[in-house]
Order: structure tokens, then sequence, then C-alpha cells
């Protein structure tokens, strides 16, 4: 006997199922530690196993019996075909690929899957623990018990499978996993599409392919589409959005809520913080621990796909946040995986990442790399996303990051960049390029880095965006300064200009900027009530008018006092307000007048579509400019202090015509109503007009050919 107990550690199906033990006769092998009888059904009829000892029980039956003539009974009391009398669901083509690191569609052969195998309907279960001395399966069918279901090792690839027919969607498991040193870890799925509501966390068996897509028209006008388009993002954390302190609305709700007030305000795309199963509520999806698991805060897989489908029917785009750079430490979850350093590096220095308390990935082993890149054509494939934001970049391209002297490991140039990630970097950006040619990779790069949105071919990165978080940090910093001392650091708006070609831009005031003592972004603003409105208005405006794509964090656009909280919704109410009512219009009404202007996005990255007029006027704090398009030019003008100046003469030649489309000081916005009804064309030297106070004035402007 103990030769079977041994077989049961990694070939169980050698000793388990239906063998035959002669020309006329074979036997069925079960395995029920604990059991005093077992019965099972062959062909229809209810017979006795016979107790062989040690949990093993036997029954002859003739040559002809098949795997699909009998069926056991598991624990919970569920009849089904036996697991053991299968062959593998997991190929060597899949094993092949995947220890390469260009299996990209990984999810489909690893994690649960109901399907079809052998001619029986059931779940195959398949995960990575190359190091592992045994692996269980427990779940609901077998009462939780990790002696019951032992999995079969796949040998060198590392993976460990079954196929349990007769389980269906909803069943709920985890995998337990014996170390080298014989200790049990109980982990959740790496490739789980569903997991259990937190604080609980064992993975959920869902399909993904019941949902029938239509939003073929959105992904046909993607295909067309390029980088030369309008692009506003509205940035949503969807537990906080809407809804009631304690509640969270259901992914189906929200789609409808979100799609009618983006197409109401005027925004192009949705940008989600990260959707993917987190264990706590505090790190706003930041520590993944079910990387394929849409959270199941909001509801289903299908409910996702239901809210992406929807915003595409509305002409939405959708962009995840997807984190790539650490994940947490919980037991459950990834770490020490198997009993060792699987998915992380071992060395700390290498592995451990101090600033968040959690693991960095291992970007050079290949099957990790993998787990990573097949995650993004994951989400592209079966939810249909429009774009990926990879959070914290630089703390992956740098081994230092974060770090002291000491407390890293160079590489093997000497250097500190992270070699190993810069080329799963370039492999994803690669692989999504190739297979979702349309589909945008947008990073969060906070250094100089050079070429994060060349192309490889150029030794680029190859994102098609990049953050500009320079530009965001020197634009707060002149906004917080009062507008007496503005004059002074007229280099903070200027400064970003001498950069703002050398990459495809994004514009961001994200999340971050409104969090952990930071004030959200009216209560950064200076000045009495109607100066921080103005501001915010200026600040907003400001933006739209700056080269780049734009995105702006939920709760700005209503002049949120508070700073931003994870636990309860936006302050809506203030919408009951004058000033408040007045900026959501403004920044709806600068959206619309956005999208109907090209001359603000033809030529976001082309330094042809930016011309400086004048930002000399340190006095009267006004920087002024061209935006221009193919067909069309729009001068921008901010003032950026309180004061009203009502002949105001600006230098510009050639001026033919030239009239005001856009203030932020119109009345209705809140402002003082100082607009430009007419312009003084003083040809050939310039023009003159009425100089609204902290506000953006914007005009369409013809010229003498």
């Amino acid at each position: 006997m103990s030769m079977f107990l041994t077989s049961l550690q990694a070939d169980p199906h050698k000793i388990l199922g239906l063998h035959p033990i002669s020309e006329k006769k074979k036997i069925i092998r079960l395995w029920r530690p604990g059991s005093e009888e077992v019965h099972l059904e062959v062909k229809g009829k209810i017979v006795r196993a016979q107790n062989i000892g040690e949990g093993f029980f036997e029954y002859s039956v003739s040559h002809e019996v098949e795997a699909l003539d009998y069926k056991i009974y598991h624990t919970s009391g569920l009849l089904a075909e036996d697991p053991y009398a299968f062959a593998p669901a997991f190929g060597e083509m899949d094993a092949y690929l995947f220890s390469r690191g260009v299996h990209y569609q990984l999810y489909e052969v690893l994690g649960a899957k109901i399907c079809i195998h052998g001619g029986c309907k059931g779940v195959k279960f398949a995960v990575w623990a190359p190091s592992a001395l045994s692996v269980s399966l427990i779940a609901d069918f077998n009462h939780w018990d990790d002696r019951v279901t032992p999995m079969r090792s796949m040998g060198s690839c590392g993976v460990w499978e079954i196929f349990v027919p007769g389980l269906q969607e909803g069943e709920k498991y985890k995998f337990v996993i014996e170390t080298q040193e014989g200790i049990k870890k109980v982990k959740a799925d790496p490739f789980a599409y569903s997991s259990e509501l937190r604080p609980k966390n064992a993975s959920v068996v869902a399909s993904l392919d019941r949902h029938v897509w239509q939003d073929s028209k959105w992904l046909d006008a993607r295909m067309k589409g390029d980088l030369n388009s309008p692009m506003l993002v509205y940035e949503v954390h969807l537990g906080s959005w809407k809804g009631k302190e304690g509640e969270f609305l259901n992914y189906r709700e929200l789609a409808h809520l979100l799609a009618e007030y983006c197409k109401e305000m005027g925004f192009t795309h949705v940008e989600l913080m990260p959707i993917s199963e987190h264990p706590l509520d505090e790190s706003w999806g930041y520590q993944v621990s079910g990387f394929y698991s849409v959270t199941s805060r909001y509801g289903s897989p299908e409910d996702f796909q239901y809210f992406v489908d929807f915003l595409h029917q509305k002409e939405i785009g959708v962009i995840l946040d997807w984190v790539t750079a650490h994940f947490p430490m919980d037991e459950f979850s990834l770490a020490q995986f198997d009993g060792t350093a699987l998915y992380e590096h071992q060395d700390p220095r290498q592995g451990y990442h101090p600033h968040w308390n959690t693991c960095i990935f291992n970007y050079g082993r290949l099957e990790v790399s993998n787990f990573l890149i097949a995650n993004a054509l994951f989400f592209m494939e079966k939810m249909h996303i429009d774009g990926l934001r990879v959070d914290a970049v630089a703390s992956m391209i740098y081994l230092d990051y974060g770090r002291k002297e000491g407390e890293w490991i160079p590489n093997i140039y000497g250097g500190k960049e992270n070699l190993e990630a810069l080329e799963f970097i370039k492999h994803v950006n690669s692989v999504v390029h190739e297979k979702f040619p349309k589909v945008l990779m947008i990073a969060e790069e906070s250094t100089s880095f050079t070429g994060v949105t060349y192309p490889l071919q150029w030794k680029g990165l190859g994102f098609d965006l990049k953050w500009n978080m320079g530009w965001m940090n020197d634009t707060l910093k002149y906004f917080r300064t009062d507008p007496i001392f503005r004059g002074y650091h007229r280099d903070d708006l200027t400064f970003g200009l001498l950069y703002a070609f050398s990459e495809r831009f994004m514009l961001p005031f994200s999340h971050d900027e409104v969090v952990h003592g930071k004030a959200s972004l009216l209560s950064k603003m200076p000045g009495d009530d109607w100066q921080k409105f103005a501001n915010l208005r200026l600040l907003y405006s400001y933006m739209i008018c700056q080269p780049g794509k734009k995105l702006f964090f939920m709760g700005g656009e209503i002049g949120q006092w508070e700073e931003w909280s994870c636990k309860k919704p936006l302050s809506w109410y203030l919408l009951e307000y004058p000033l408040h009512q007045g900026v959501q219009r403004c920044v709806k009404e600068l959206n619309y007048l956005y999208q109907a202007h090209p001359s603000l996005w033809e030529k976001d990255f082309d330094f042809e579509g930016f011309s400086w007029v004048d930002f000399s006027d340190t006095t009267n704090g006004v920087v002024s400019y061209l935006r221009k398009g193919k067909n069309s030019t729009l001068l921008c003008v901010h003032h950026f202090t309180p004061s009203y100046i009502p002949d105001y003469h600006l230098s510009l030649h050639g001026v033919k015509k030239i009239t005001e489309v856009f203030s932020t000081d119109r009345e209705e916005y809140g402002g003082s109503g100082k607009i430009n009804s007419s312009v003084i064309l003083g040809a050939p030297t310039g023009v003159t007009f009425c100089l609204a106070p902290l506000s953006t004035m914007i005009f369409e402007v013809h010229f003498v050919s």
C-alpha cells in the first residue's frame, strides 16, 4: 500500500481510476481516506467497493467498461464520472509554449475552465507550482478535504492538473500545495476568473463565454482611429463614484449611470482604478491578489463584460489601471506560492518593495512574464478593454527605486536599470500591438527615462502614451502659489514646453493628487471661495489647452472640497450650490468645445501644433500661445491674477479675424462675466481685448493669407 500512497503525491492517476488487470478485467480504484465504505454507480447500478485499507477502495469490472460507464460519489453527494479516469487536459504544446514565455492564451489552459473533456462536461483545473511536493484541489464538492483530490504533475513544466466531471459554475475552490519541507500552503488560483467577496478569498469557477457582445461598431471604429483624435479621460474608482456609504453598485448599474454621465459631460473614455481582485479596500486595487478575476465587489465577470459592452455602445472607451510592478504578501495569494520565490525574486534586494511592503515580480523568469503578458491579452480578448495604464513603471525599470545604497543589486553591467523588466515591457507592448493594434498602452512613468513612447525599432519601450508627471507637478505647484507671487514662478508653467514633444504625453490630474493630505484640487487653490473656483476653472481649461491627451479624476469637475476617500461616494449634494454647478457646467462645455476644435488635439505630439505668443508678462500673470490644427488655429490666453484689465494688448501679427469662443469667466460658470463680445484689431501689430480675472480665454483666429 505504501507504493499507492507515494504515487498519490505526483501521479495519482497511475493508481486511481480505471485500470486493466487482465485481458478480461479492469479495476476501479478509489481514494477515500477516513471512510469505512464507498459506493459507486456502474452502468446505472449502485455497487459497493471493497475496502483494501489505508483509504483505498476497489471494484472489479469487465474489460468492456470505459470511463463514461461509471460514476462515483463525492463527499458532497455529487454523483459524476471519475476524475482519475481521464487523460490530461494540459497538453504538451501548452507546456512547451509556457516554458518559453510565449503562451499568449495561457488563461485558457491554466486555472479552472468549464469544458467538455473526453466526452464529459466538467471543470479542468491546472496550476503552476514547479517546486511542490504535491498539490491537491479543495472545493465545495469534496468538502475542502485536501486528502481527497490529489492532482497530477505534468513533469518539468511545473504544472499540476486534474479534470473533475460534473462541476459547474459557482464552485468555490483553492489549491493545497505541499512544499518540499512538508508544509502545506492553501492558495487561491492565480488564474481564477472570479473570486469570493472579501474578506473571503476562495476562487470561484466562472464562465466568460455567455455574454453576447454588441460592440462591433465600436471595435470597427477603434481599428480606424489613431492618436490624432480627441481624448478626454474620466478617471473613476467604481466603489466611491456613486452609491451609498458601505454599499456597492453593480457593474450593470454603474454602466448605465457612468455612460450617461460621461456622454452628458463630454468625456471620451473612462479609466478605472484597478478592478482586478484585491483583499483590501484601502489599497484602491493597487495590491492585486487575483490578476484574472474582476473584483466581486461590483458583480460577476459577466456583469463586467456588460459594463464594457454598454459603454462601447455609447461610444465611450474603457481603460484599466494595470498593476504589474508588485503584488501583496497575503498568505493565500502569489507570495512564496509553492514554498519558493516563484513569482517574485528570492533576494529581498530584488524581490521586496520597501515603499509598499509588497513583492516584486521576477520579470526574468519566462513563466512569470508570460503570466503577466497573457493577463494583458486576457483583458483585451475576453473583456474588450481599449487600453491599459501601466502603474508605477519607474519602480519596475529602476533597481534602486525607493532604495538606499547597498539595498539593491546592480544589473550585469553595473547599472541601475532592471534589464529583465525592460525586456518584459517591450515584449508585452509588442504583442499587444500585434494582436490588438489600436489598443492603448499607457505608462505612468515619473522619471526622465528616454524613449518611453518611442517604437521598439527606435530602441524605445513601445508605449503609446506616457503620463506627464513633471507637467502635472509643476502646474499644481504654480497654482498653489498665491497670485501675488505667481510672477516669480513663471518657469513652472513654461518649463514643460521644453520637452512637451519629446514623448507622446497624457496630462493627468489623477487620484494621486487628492489623497494623503494633499487636499482636493479646489482646496489647493489660494484665495477666497470665488478665487478658488475661478482658479479651478482656470486649471482645468489650462490642461485642455495644453498639448497632450487629458485625464481628470472624478470629483474635480464638481468642486469636491474634501479629499477623495475610497470609503464613501463623491459629494454630489454640492451641485445644489451655484459655484459647484458653475464649475461642472464649465468643464462640460469646455469638453464639448475641445472635441469640436481639432486644433486642440490634431497635433498634440507635433511641435508645429503649438507656438508661443507671449510668456513674458509676469506683471499681469499672462501667458498666451497658439494651438494649430490642419485647418484652424486657436489663441489661448491664461490670466493667473485676479485683476481685471479692460484693454489688454497682445502682439499678434497678421490677424484677419478673431472671435472669443470660450471664457471660464462667464457668469453661468460662477465668473465675473467679463466677456469679449468683440476684439479690437490693431493690424498689423496685434489685438486688444478685455482680460478677465483668473480666467482662460480662447479665441478662434484667422490670419491674413
